[in-house]
């Protein structure tokens, strides 16, 4: 069992420490630090109490493309490039590695889901779904009715019935019989990157066409024409070294050869929050929410920290956390907070986010986990803020 991936080092933002303290992450020499925000309100470099106080270093060249938390055991369940880590809380250590050789169908982790009844599911970048139940393993194919090998995302029902989203299509796992029944047609596309289940259990979907919803009897779907993701004239460049996994065809649809590949149909993260609105995260319109009348668009213009929204979550108090291209971003409802090189992060790609209830949030990226902690003193260490635009509506 490796327990030699966790390297601890001091984040530039840790709370408390004089300058001579502090350590300065060291740069990724692949990729350049993006440029900082034009537009900064008169709120500009406020003090907040958040901060960006340490990073686990996973390797360079690893993706940290899930994180998942497990309250009864206190866990973070960690999904990389090349497998998963259980990780203690209480101590920071890490309890287990899981790889192929554990039971794994595939070392590349797109997806960890814990269900209420701590099944463990695993989805994978071209090795279908593995779920670990009390230690044992069972691993989902498309000759056990998977929809497709490479799976994107799960959502569970107040049943405990779990849906799965893949590149082609999505399935409904029965809870009590186990049996898989798969969706294509009634989506608005077939690539499924998120999914979420709202209180009067209704599944959400975001998909490379935009974003369906099944109440249980019906489906419906939402594009940019019903006011979905912001206008963007950026050319937003794709290539094989962003961590989102190959496959082939799939590629060959987004790597358009210098053609501009914004999409704001292209949903790649999903969450239905505390109040039941949706929020969408796309490729490079921002992040949509949809209060169940319309669609208003949050974009850097806004004070989002990037256009590209990998990641959505939310803390018990309602605030929502955005893991983008950009950096992390905090929407307390008032203002935008967002973190970045400068604020410790290590990368600024965040591909996950998980809240830990209290004053936690980690930030999964190329070649590190970083956490988010709640400072009781002010040491003055300021991250970018701006204060919230209201949104762009397209009618």
């Amino acid at each position: 069992m490796r327990k030699s991936w966790l390297l601890l080092v001091a984040a530039a933002a840790v709370a408390g420490c004089s300058d001579s303290d502090k350590v300065t992450p060291s740069q990724d020499p692949q990729s350049s630090a993006p440029p900082q925000l034009e537009q900064k309100s008169e709120a500009e470099e406020a003090r907040d109490p958040w901060q960006v106080v340490e990073s686990f270093e996973v390797g360079r060249d690893v993706y940290v493309r899930s994180l998942a938390l497990e309250p009864e055991t206190n866990s973070l369940w960690v999904g990389t490039s090349v497998g998963v880590h259980e990780v203690d809380l209480a101590t920071q250590g890490l309890r287990n590695t899981y790889t192929r050789a554990e039971g794994l169908a595939n070392e590349y982790v797109f997806a960890i889901f814990v269900d209420s009844h701590g099944n463990k599911w695993f989805g994978t970048n071209g090795g279908g779904a593995s779920r670990l139940n009390n230690g044992q393993w069972q691993t989902y194919f498309p000759m056990h009715g998977l929809a497709d090998y490479w799976v994107y995302s799960f959502g569970e029902q107040s049943n405990g019935d779990v849906w799965i989203g893949t590149w082609d299509g999505v399935n409904h796992w029965d809870a009590q019989t186990g049996k898989l029944t798969t969706y294509v047609q009634e989506l608005i596309n077939e690539w499924v990157y998120g999914i979420d289940v709202d209180s009067k259990d209704r599944v959400w979907f975001g998909t490379e066409g935009g974003v369906s919803m099944f109440d249980g009897r019906s489906w419906r779907s939402w594009t940019h024409n019903d006011g979905l993701g912001a206008p963007n004239d950026e050319n937003l460049p794709i290539s094989f070294n962003t961590g989102l996994g190959t496959r082939s065809r799939h590629d060959l649809n987004v790597l358009t050869g210098g053609e501009p590949t914004y999409n704001p149909n292209y949903v790649f993260s999903i969450h239905v929050d505390r109040n039941g609105d949706v929020w969408a995260g796309t490729w490079g319109g921002g992040v949509a929410r949809y209060d169940g009348r319309r669609w208003r668009n949050y974009n850097m213009k806004a004070g989002l920290a990037g256009n590209i929204v990998y990641s959505i979550a939310e803390s018990a108090d309602g605030t929502m956390w955005f893991g983008t291209d950009r950096g992390v971003s905090r929407f307390d409802g008032k203002a935008w907070h967002n973190y970045g090189r400068e604020q410790g992060l290590l990368n600024e790609h965040v591909y996950a986010l998980a809240v830990v209830p209290g004053d936690e949030v980690w930030a999964g990226t190329r070649g590190a986990v970083s956490r988010l902690a709640l400072s009781k003193a002010d040491d003055g260490q300021a991250e970018t803020q701006q204060e919230a635009g209201k949104g762009s509506e397209i009618q």
